[in-house]
């Protein structure tokens, strides 16, 4: 707003004086001086004089604007993030039902029901390896190939998988919730450095590599894997939501494996020429809210279309 619109403005308002308005306003005569110098009235003064005046249409400034768009993208995160507990709740619990069901109700002991040993570590550690074996890295070979990114999303989905049954190895599920929650907080990236994306997801296997070889406490090694988790996730263009969502749905795969035959090795992984995580993805994909019974149901449909 211009001095002299500012002017016309607190007079229409039954100012008879400036003065009158400075003592209204709580503003100094310094201020008002500094308004009338540069003939430009600050933006707050001219939103408030509009809403005195009860016009509808506010006065509108580009750098105003610019900072609300700004800020949208964050409000929107802030505004989801208040259901995340919600959701790591669901997942841990999901993930604790999971490992009960396939490995017996005491595996937190590192032992399964059948006496196989369980390294959550190693779980990790190979599947960076799958997620890289997902990125054109080899010199001598399709150098010129593009990243499957589909396919590094489901590789961090199956890490996290491990990384909570390890976190729930460690401690309980509210404590668990606790500890990853404000490390979901964040805007995934648009734009995914492929190279630096695999130095990150390398440095996954390294703190594993530490915990199992004594070289790191077990519990820092906690705290240090949730937050290079969640940077991978951001760096990969891997939001919260859709790992949520990629978690629920992989954990109804890894169900339907294992009440197909996954164990006992008469799982069929292949699906008419796709391998069952695709086809997944392509289901998830279809879906705008994901329900596990819902999911295993279309799973099944699938599946028995490939037999």
């Amino acid at each position: 707003m211009l001095y002299k619109e500012f002017k016309e403005s607190i007079k229409s308002l039954g100012f008879n004086t400036m003065e009158d308005f400075i003592k209204y306003a709580g503003v100094t005569s310094d201020e008002v001086l500094d308004w009338e110098d540069k003939n430009q009235v600050p933006y707050i003064v001219s939103l408030v004089l509009h809403l005195l005046k009860g016009e509808k249409e506010l006065p509108s400034t580009s750098s105003l604007d610019n900072v609300v768009e700004e800020c949208l993208p964050l409000a929107t995160l802030l505004d989801e993030a208040s259901s995340f507990p919600h959701k790591l709740e669901e997942m841990f619990l999901l993930q604790k039902k999971l490992n009960d069901s396939t490995n017996g109700k005491n595996w937190e002991l590192g032992i399964n029901k059948f006496g196989k040993e369980i390294n959550w570590l190693r779980c990790i550690h190979m599947e960076v390896a799958e997620l890289i074996e997902s990125t054109p890295w080899k010199h001598w070979k399709n150098i010129n190939s593009e990243p499957d990114m589909n396919n590094i999303h489901v590789e961090l989905v199956d890490i996290w998988h491990f990384l909570m049954s390890y976190i729930l190895q460690e401690t309980n599920v509210p404590k668990a919730v606790s500890l990853v929650n404000t490390h979901c907080i964040y805007e995934a990236v648009t734009e995914v450095d492929v190279k630096f994306m695999m130095t990150e997801a390398e440095k996954l296997s390294y703190i594993a590599l530490a915990i199992d070889t004594g070289n790191m406490p077990s519990f820092s090694g906690v705290e240090r894997f949730i937050d290079q988790f969640f940077r991978c996730c951001k760096i990969s263009g891997l939001s919260f939501m859709w790992l949520q969502k990629l978690y629920i749905g992989k954990n109804c795969l890894n169900q339907f494996r294992q009440d197909h035959g996954y164990k006992e090795g008469t799982y069929i992984k292949q699906w008419n020429g796709k391998e069952d995580n695709v086809v997944m993805v392509d289901i998830l994909e279809k879906m705008d809210d994901v329900s596990f019974d819902d999911l295993y149901s279309k799973l099944e449909d699938a599946y028995n279309s490939c037999k």
